[in-house]
């Protein structure tokens, strides 16, 4: 199984307009309510993926209750979220169907008391511990994980999003090292000071964008900050180019894939699905330039899907083929 944390859970509310205006009255074509936060849009692509997927963090009050509620309903997703006195967030999507682009607006989380992080700890602890499953996805059909089982049933960890107020700046680097000792790679996606202590702890890929490694390494050129990310202790790093596509930086090998063509949409969630395709493909065994492929052709298939956590399959299975991977070289001095 795969293992997502998400500390920073939201309920995630998607509106569509036609036309989105400053300072103007809009009337909202669509509503979309979803179970949200970077690591639960992960495992909701995993799940889609048929990875069976057990999700941690933080959720509380009505907002984390009905976050709960729409999980259950999500296939191959089990729920091991920690209760807290404070409300789960909200976050707003507005997509402008007239110019294709949307516009976000994101809650602060909630506060964590040291209890409430303690008890986070121990559930993490015992999940790293814990036996696998059956192999089934739940209705019968097998799952795709892959003969990797880590530690404990474990394949892999998922790292994902923002810290709500409480809990260390430090923690990702807290739990990348656990995951190690109990023999699970990690995936961390975060950014600033969060991803900047999370590198010392050695995960095993870092999948920030552009701007995020910029503002830890203090290079805009992709490939020199990637680099430089792994000096500071990532083994790989996966960076997102926006349209551009993905430039991903291992010990193997460096190579650089986008979409044969732009998509026009709402990009809300395209990062998380480029983290599920990684993740998927690590499990699975797949060689680097694949994982590369399937996650540059999921992201883009987010940007056609109506919220995040979700992808058009028929746009994920046409670019899947059609993604170019190339290898990349080291820029030159200067």
């Amino acid at each position: 199984m795969i293992l997502t944390v998400t500390l920073n859970t939201a309920l995630d509310l998607t509106y569509r307009v036609p036309r989105l205006a400053p300072e103007g009255s809009h009337q909202v074509r669509e509503v979309v309510q979803r179970p949200g936060g970077k690591g639960l849009n992960v495992a909701r692509v995993l799940a889609a993926l048929g990875h069976r997927t057990v999700v941690t963090g933080f959720a509380g009050g009505l907002t984390g209750s009905e976050l709960r509620e729409l999980l259950a309903r999500e296939p191959y997703i089990t729920d091991e979220l920690v209760p807290t006195q404070g409300s789960t967030r909200r976050t707003v999507g507005v997509v402008d169907e007239a110019g294709g682009g949307s516009t976000q607006f994101n809650e602060p989380g909630p506060h964590i008391s040291p209890e409430e992080w303690s008890a986070f700890q121990e559930t993490y602890a015992r999940l790293l511990r814990s036996p696998g499953g059956d192999g089934s996805s739940g209705d019968g059909r097998p799952e795709r994980d892959g003969d990797e089982d880590g530690g404990g049933g474990v394949d892999a960890v998922a790292l994902c999003g923002s810290l709500p107020p409480g809990v260390p700046v430090g923690a990702y680097a807290q739990l990348t090292r656990e995951a190690h000792a109990a023999g699970v790679p990690v995936v961390l996606d975060t950014s600033g000071e969060p991803l900047r202590r999370g590198l010392a702890a050695r995960p095993d890929l870092v999948k920030p964008n552009a701007g995020e490694l910029a503002g830890i390494t203090g290079t805009t050129e992709p490939l020199r900050a990637a680099r430089a990310a792994q000096r500071r202790g990532a083994h790989s790093v996966a960076a997102s180019l926006g349209p551009d596509g993905m430039l991903l930086v291992t010990p193997d090998g460096m190579w650089q894939a986008g979409p044969p063509h732009s998509l026009t949409g709402n990009p809300t969630g395209a990062g998380d699905s480029a983290v599920a395709g990684l993740l998927s493909g690590l499990v699975e065994g797949l060689p680097w330039p694949e994982r590369l492929a399937r996650a540059v052709a999921l992201s883009a298939a987010t940007v056609r899907a109506p919220t995040a956590g979700e992808f058009d399959e028929e746009v994920h299975a046409d670019l899947l083929s059609r993604v170019t991977v190339e290898e990349s070289s080291e820029p030159a001095p200067g």
